[in-house]
């Protein structure tokens, strides 16, 4: 392996898991404050073209970067929204006691 797959493979590894510390934060703390749902929606259709294209170009450290993102991303997402209606539930449940 030279150097530039290697540095490929060092890149797919940190790119597939760098959601993952925001979604154990996030479970932690049980809340969605200072977080974009936008961000990862935008991150999400970017990896599904840039999957769409690492296909195209048979590159394998892209195509497995890209399917690992696009899950992570897509688990963060219901993550993120089921912190962010249970807090809108209990909020309407204060509201209205």
């Amino acid at each position: 392996m030279d150097i530039a797959q290697v540095l490929g493979w060092i890149a797919t590894v940190l790119f597939s898991i760098m959601v993952i510390p925001q979604m154990v934060k996030t479970i932690k703390s049980k809340d969605t404050n200072g977080v974009s749902l936008l961000l990862f929606v935008i991150f999400l259709i970017a990896n599904i073209i840039a999957l769409t294209y690492a296909i195209m170009i048979s590159q394998p450290p892209l195509i497995i970067k890209y399917i690992i993102a696009i899950i992570t991303t897509v688990a963060y997402i219901i993550i993120f929204l089921y912190y962010y209606q249970k807090k809108k539930k209990s909020q309407v449940v204060m509201v209205n006691p």
